[in-house]
């Protein structure tokens, strides 16, 4: 990588990858000549601040969910969408009895999806194991730019709550 911040992104992309192992996002193993496996990318953002300075970097490795086929590697897609007049009418409920309104943001939260296709995708570039470069990841639980990742993840938030 040959950016002016390299180092801070490649602390990140470690971050990320430590954060994959210790929710056991995937495992390596090696494919069989049926398996076909979806792509798998970085995507980095930089998060900045009111004045418009970087306050942090952002890294992901994402799958490449566009090369996924309907009945091999996903069955049902799905999008959780809030209607604006309902979140109006919490809002207005809120301003009424004086409530405080919080926002959290869950910086894994897609990881707490499970899977329930056979998902095997490419290990993300820069980050292969010496020796296992021939592996792939196989996942148990969901990744950002799966087809079926946002319905996992709302189907495991539902059995949660």
């Amino acid at each position: 990588m040959s950016d002016i911040d390299s180092d801070k992104w490649l602390e990140v992309m470690k971050s990320e990858m430590n954060s994959k192992g210790s929710n056991q996002v995937w495992t390596l193993v090696n494919p069989s000549k049926s398996v076909r496996p979806v792509g798998c990318k970085w995507v980095y953002k930089h998060k900045l601040g009111a004045e418009g300075e970087v306050t942090a970097f952002k890294a992901r490795p994402v799958a490449k969910g566009y090369t996924q086929q309907h009945g091999i590697d996903f069955e049902q897609i799905y999008s959780l969408v809030a209607m604006a007049k309902s979140i109006r009418i919490l809002l207005a409920i809120a301003a009424w009895y004086d409530y405080e309104i919080w926002q959290m943001d869950v910086k894994t939260a897609f990881l707490n999806g499970y899977v329930e296709e056979e998902i095997f995708v490419d290990q993300p570039k820069g980050f292969t194991f010496v020796g296992e470069e021939q592996k792939v990841c196989h996942h148990q639980r969901s990744i950002y730019s799966l087809k079926q990742a946002s319905r996992s993840w709302n189907t495991r938030f539902d059995e949660v709550i």
